[in-house]
């Protein structure tokens, strides 16, 4: 089963609204995905040489004070915090990798649920109602969205296990289908350097579109690579810095629906998740041909969009 919606706001002026936008759109995908919720919002970018953590705990009174102060001993920069609920933002001057690697050596037990200059991921167990409200998600303000309601039908219901997936900077993946090749995958990327900490498939197809990004790729060339070297049936909705898009495997056994205003760029599993938008009634509707490329972005060509 599982859901998965998104939303790309075309119109600046919508930014603080869009929150308020997509929660009714991942609560409507409940009865596909019950079990546990996710999303990845983009906005209030960090400056250059700085980074964004999103980082979680199983403790709901993990002391994120005394980490962000450690971090900002360690680095000799000031890290910026925020607390939300079970999870927390933190803003540093630092690299990547110099961050990372910290946190890993020190904090085995820390979840680094996204590492980048836009990007924020709040996921939990529980139903996308519950999520919803526990992150604050109809008040928070960005350029876009993607989410994932999520049923566990092969594995535990985790927050470990829960969508949306980040293995590089400003990249996420949120997945309704299942991969067939992704253990033998799975160790190929890993001899890459590609790090997981789940065995969910869809770690693996997000861990595989960072590999492609990394050597050189566009995310338009790494999903078009990704149908030939993924097996299985899917629909992804990957996020980046820039925007996001859609792709569903050649046979698209997995539904899905895009809408599309002067405003906005929508996509969901079913259409009633986008039923509420402004400006449906006046949309253009479609659903998304087998193997094709759809992207939306700041800077990127929309290409593909369909007829």
């Amino acid at each position: 089963m599982c859901g998965i919606v998104g939303l790309y706001l075309k119109n600046p002026s919508l930014e603080d609204r869009l929150g308020e936008l997509f929660s009714p759109m991942l609560i409507e995908m409940t009865d596909r995905g019950p079990d546990s919720a996710g999303f990845a919002i983009y906005g209030d970018e960090v400056a250059d040489g700085y980074v964004k953590l999103s980082l979680q705990h199983t403790n709901d009174r993990f002391p994120w004070a005394d980490l962000a102060t450690w971090l900002t001993d360690e680095l000799g920069e000031e890290a910026d915090l925020s607390e939300h609920a079970t999870a927390a933002v933190i803003r540093v001057k630092a690299t990547e990798s110099a961050v990372r690697d910290l946190l890993e050596e020190n904090y085995s037990d820390l979840r680094i649920m996204s590492i980048g200059r836009g990007i924020e991921i709040r996921k939990e167990i529980g139903l996308p109602q519950m999520v919803s409200d526990r992150f604050g998600l109809p008040d928070m303000k960005g350029t876009h969205i993607i989410g994932h309601t999520r049923m566990a039908t092969e594995s535990a219901v985790t927050t470990e296990g829960s969508h949306p997936f980040s293995t590089g900077m400003d990249l996420c993946l949120v997945h309704n289908g299942s991969l067939s090749n992704h253990n033998r995958l799975r160790s190929w990327l890993k001899r890459q350097d590609i790090k997981f900490k789940t065995d969910n498939d869809t770690e693996v197809a997000a861990g595989y579109l960072s590999w492609r990004l990394r050597e050189g790729a566009t995310l338009q060339e790494a999903l078009e690579t990704a149908l030939c070297d993924l097996d299985g049936f899917y629909t992804f909705a990957v996020g980046t810095r820039e925007g996001f898009a859609v792709l569903r495997d050649p046979i698209a056994c997995k539904q899905a629906v895009m809408a599309e205003t002067v405003d906005y760029v929508a996509m969901a599993t079913e259409f009633r998740s986008l039923a509420g938008l402004p400006g449906i009634a006046n949309a253009r509707i479609w659903e998304p041909e087998p193997g094709q490329v759809y992207s939306w972005g700041r800077k990127a060509a929309r290409t593909n969009k369909g007829t």
